[in-house]
C-alpha cells in the first residue's frame, strides 16, 4: 500500500497525484454544493473552500502547472459567458431593458464607492486592509468569480512577483462570499416587506402584460368580405398593409387551399390564414374582414406546415428574404423560432444556425427546402471548436494590447478575462454577419462554462488554503466579513427602493435584477421560486451581459488606478 499512501501523501506534486487532487476538490465540492442551508446553496462556489481545506493541510501543486490550470480554466469559463450573452447582449439596452441596466450600473458604482469609503475610512494605504484585500473583499460580497480573476490577474500584470498579493485577494474573496449570498436574498425579503409587497398581485400583472405581449407572433385566420380588397394580389395588399406579416395560406370557396404567391389574388369569402402581431389584429378585421376561427388541416392535404432546422453554414448570417422562397419553391415562411423564442419572419431577419423555420406548402417542395437549409440535429450537435479556437486566439491579442491611460503607472490591459469576454460577446452578437458559426447548444456551452470555473476555484483554493485559516479566522478576517455584508446590502436596498418606489417596478422583476446585477444563481433560483414565472429569469438575463461585462472591467481599473 506504500504506493497508495505516497499518492495521497500532501506535498506530492506529481502528475498523477495533481489530477487526483484536483478531481477530489472538485467532485467534493460540487457535492457539497448542493446542500441548502435554509433553502440557499452555494453551488459550484463550494469548490473553493474545499479547495482551501486540502490547502491548508498541505495538498499543493506545482507553480507552472497550477497557474496554467487557473488561468486556462478563467479563459473558458469568461468566454463561455461571452458566447451565452452575445446575442442578447446589444439588445438588452432596448426599451424597459434601458432603466433595468442603468439600476444595476447605479448598483456597481455604489458597491464600488461603498468599498473605496471603507477602505479610506480604515486608514487607506495605512490602514490593516489593502486596496486589492478591498477588491477580494468586494468580489466576494458581490459573488462575481470572474471579477476577482480578472483582478488578480492584473495585479500580477503591475508586478509579476506579488503573487502573495493575489492569493490575498482570494482569501477576501472567500471570507464575503458567503455571506453575499445571503444578503442578497436577505435584501430581497426586506424590500417585500419595506413596500409591502403582495406576491399574488405581483404575479397577476406579470400575466396581464404577458397576455397583452406584442413580441409573439399571432396566427389568426379572416374571412374576406370586403369588396375594395377582392381582386388583389398578395403584391398589392403588401403595398396597401403596412405593417409586418405573412399570408399562409388561402382557403378557397371550392375547398382549394392555395400558398400564395406575390401574384395570388383573394377573392370574396376566401379564408386567409395571416400571421402578424397581436396589435395589428385590428388592422385586418378592418381591412379583409372578420376573423373566424378555424383549424387548419396541416398534415392531411396537399398543403402541410414543417418546421426545419437550419444547419447548413452556407446560410449563417444569410436574409430570408434573399431566400426568395416563394417564388423558388412556392413556400411561405411564417415563423422563425430562435432559442426557444418566435420571430416574425420579416425579409430582412437575418437567419443563423440552430434557428427553426415554420414553412408552409407542398411536402415534397418543403423537403426540398430541408434538404438545402441542412436540418440536421446530429449537425448540430457537433461543437463548433474552430469559432472557439479563434475567439480565444483574438481574446487574448485583444486582452494584451496596451491601452495608455492619463494618470495610470502602466498601460491598461484587459488581460486575460477581459480580452476573451469582450471577443466573445462580439462574436455572439455578429459572428454571423461574417458567417462565423457561432451556435453552441446550451449542454456544451454549460459543460465548458463549469469546467472553467471549476479549475479556476481549484485553483485558487488549494493556492490561498496554506494562510487562510491564519489571515480570515481572527479579527481581520471578521472585519472583511462585515466590510462584505455591508457592499452587498446597502447598493442594494437603495436600488431596490429606487426600483419600487421611483419607477413602481413589478417586485419580481426586481429580485431578477437584484439577482443578474450580482450575477448570482442560487439568488435567481430563490427569485423563481417565489414568483413562480419567468419574470425573474427575463429581468436576471436583461442585465446579466452588461453587468457582468462591467464587473470585469470595473475590478481591473480599481487595481490599475491604485497600485503603482
Amino acid at each position: 500500500m506504500d504506493w497508495f499512501i505516497e499518492l495521497l501523501r500532501p506535498g506530492n506534486m506529481s502528475l498523477a497525484s495533481t489530477v487526483l487532487l484536483y478531481s477530489f476538490v472538485i467532485f467534493s465540492g460540487i457535492i457539497l454544493g448542493k446542500v441548502k442551508i435554509f433553502g440557499v446553496s452555494l453551488g459550484v462556489t463550494f469548490v473553493l473552500f474545499v479547495g482551501i481545506l486540502l490547502g491548508h493541510f498541505g495538498y499543493a501543486v506545482e507553480g507552472t502547472t497550477l497557474h496554467f490550470l487557473r488561468e486556462f480554466g478563467l479563459i473558458l469559463f469568461i468566454f463561455s459567458i461571452g458566447m451565452q450573452v452575445g446575442p442578447g447582449f446589444f439588445s438588452s439596452f432596448k426599451e424597459g431593458g434601458i432603466r433595468m441596466n442603468m439600476l444595476a450600473l447605479l448598483g456597481i458604482v455604489l458597491n464600488v464607492g461603498i468599498m473605496l469609503t471603507i477602505y479610506f475610512l480604515q486608514g487607506g494605504s495605512e490602514g490593516a486592509t489593502s486596496i486589492t484585500d478591498m477588491v477580494g473583499v468586494m468580489c466576494g460580497a458581490i459573488t462575481n468569480t470572474p471579477a476577482l480573476g480578472a483582478a488578480q490577474q492584473t495585479v500580477l500584470q503591475v508586478d509579476s512577483s506579488a503573487y502573495e498579493v493575489s492569493q490575498q485577494m482570494s482569501m477576501g474573496y472567500a471570507a464575503a462570499y458567503p455571506l453575499g449570498v445571503v444578503g442578497i436574498i436577505c435584501t430581497m425579503i426586506a424590500i417585500k416587506l419595506i413596500f409591502k409587497v403582495n406576491i399574488d398581485d405581483e404575479i397577476k400583472e406579470v400575466e396581464d402584460e404577458k397576455s397583452d405581449s406584442t413580441q409573439t407572433p399571432e396566427i389568426l385566420t379572416f374571412k374576406v368580405t370586403n369588396e375594395l380588397v377582392s381582386g388583389l394580389s398578395m403584391f398589392k395588399l403588401h403595398t396597401l398593409i403596412s405593417c409586418n406579416y405573412t399570408c399562409s395560406r388561402i382557403l378557397k370557396p371550392d375547398g382549394t387551399t392555395v400558398v400564395p404567391t406575390s401574384k395570388d389574388e383573394i377573392e370574396l369569402d376566401d379564408l386567409v390564414l395571416i400571421v402578424c402581431a397581436k396589435q395589428d389584429e385590428e388592422i385586418f378585421s378592418r381591412f379583409i374582414g372578420p376573423r373566424v376561427d378555424m383549424k387548419w388541416p396541416m398534415d392531411n392535404g396537399p398543403v402541410v406546415s414543417r418546421r426545419i432546422l437550419i444547419t447548413q453554414t452556407d446560410y449563417n448570417g444569410v436574409k430570408l428574404g434573399s431566400l426568395h422562397l416563394r417564388d423558388a419553391y412556392e413556400l411561405n415562411v411564417t415563423r422563425v423560432n430562435r432559442a426557444g423564442m418566435d420571430l416574425l419572419a420579416s425579409p430582412n431577419l437575418r437567419l443563423q444556425i440552430g434557428d427553426r423555420v415554420t414553412v408552409v406548402g407542398k411536402l415534397d417542395h418543403i423537403e426540398l427546402l430541408a434538404r438545402k437549409l441542412g436540418n440536421s440535429m446530429k449537425r448540430l450537435n457537433e461543437p463548433n471548436l474552430v469559432t472557439m479556437f479563434i475567439g480565444i486566439f483574438l481574446g487574448i491579442i485583444a486582452g494584451s494590447l496596451p491601452i495608455q491611460f492619463p494618470g495610470m503607472s502602466v498601460p491598461m490591459k484587459l488581460g486575460l478575462a477581459g480580452g476573451p469576454l469582450v471577443v466573445a460577446i462580439l462574436i455572439g452578437a455578429y459572428g454571423h454577419k461574417i458567417h462565423l458559426v457561432t451556435y453552441t447548444n446550451s449542454a456544451a456551452n454549460l459543460l465548458l462554462r463549469e469546467i472553467g470555473i471549476c479549475l479556476f476555484l481549484a485553483s485558487v483554493g488549494i493556492a490561498a488554503g496554506k494562510d487562510f485559516a491564519a489571515t480570515v479566522f481572527n479579527l481581520k478576517g471578521a472585519m472583511w466579513v462585515g466590510y462584505g455584508f455591508a457592499i452587498t446590502v446597502i447598493p442594494l436596498i437603495v436600488v431596490g427602493c429606487v426600483a419600487r418606489g421611483k419607477y413602481k417596478m413589478n417586485y419580481l422583476s426586481i429580485i431578477g435584477m437584484m439577482s443578474g446585477s450580482y450575477t448570482d444563481p442560487p439568488a435567481l433560483a430563490y427569485g423563481n421560486k417565489v414568483a413562480n414565472n419567468d419574470a425573474p429569469a427575463v429581468a436576471y438575463s436583461t442585465v446579466y451581459p452588461l453587468t457582468m461585462f462591467m464587473r470585469v472591467i470595473v475590478a481591473q481599473v480599481i487595481v490599475l488606478c491604485f497600485l503603482e
